[in-house]
């Protein structure tokens, strides 16, 4: 529900049309949703059927038609709900990129090393986009605040991991036990 919440808190900014909405969340909020244009013109269109959105075609000259979306009294009371609902829910993160963790004892050391310096570089490039963000008023704040802790975090656990891989902490499958695995001679 919180890509309904995110479209009805915009809308309780002022009433706006599907771009006008998907630019906004592509320029501002992309870090924090993967809200598609084609999702959220569908939800938009089942806010409309609960009564939360009210749609108006407009034109502009010559121009095609517009479709433009106003919170109403119930979407207010929606979001209102959803709010308190979103606030108070944890759901821990989950990121693809962690998959690869899980396998990294495939790889030489080496090359694991370097390919995690690599994802460090990128940690740190995104949080210097964040620290140099303008100040935000209010909430907007907070998920600007968010990031940077949670990439701070991120940094500091793959440094530990890179110093890990660099002292030999780190315990490594043998690589001939491996091939003799995938060729059915060992089982596990």
């Amino acid at each position: 529900m919180e890509r309904e919440l995110l479209l009805l808190g915009l809308l309780r900014q002022g009433e706006m049309h599907g771009y006008q909405l998907h630019d906004f969340i592509e320029r501002n909020l992309a870090f924090c949703t993967d809200l598609k244009k084609a999702t959220a013109y569908l939800l938009l269109e089942r806010m409309a059927e609960k009564g939360w959105v009210t749609v108006q075609e407009t034109r502009e000259g010559h121009r095609p038609p517009r479709r433009v979306y106003r919170l109403t009294l119930e979407g207010e009371a929606a979001f209102q709900q959803l709010l308190r609902e979103n606030l108070a829910h944890f759901e821990a993160a989950k990121t693809g990129s962690d998959v690869g963790l899980a396998f990294v004892d495939a790889l030489p050391r080496a090359e694991a090393l370097r390919l995690l310096e690599q994802r460090r570089a990128a940690v740190a490039e995104q949080l210097a986009a964040f620290q140099a963000a303008p100040e935000h008023s209010g909430g907007y704040q907070l998920l600007i605040d968010h990031q940077q802790h949670y990439l701070r975090s991120e940094l500091a656990w793959l440094d530990t991991v890179l110093a890990r891989l660099r002292e030999g902490r780190l315990r490594f499958a043998n690589p001939s036990s491996r091939k003799s695995r995938l060729q059915g001679e060992e089982r596990p």
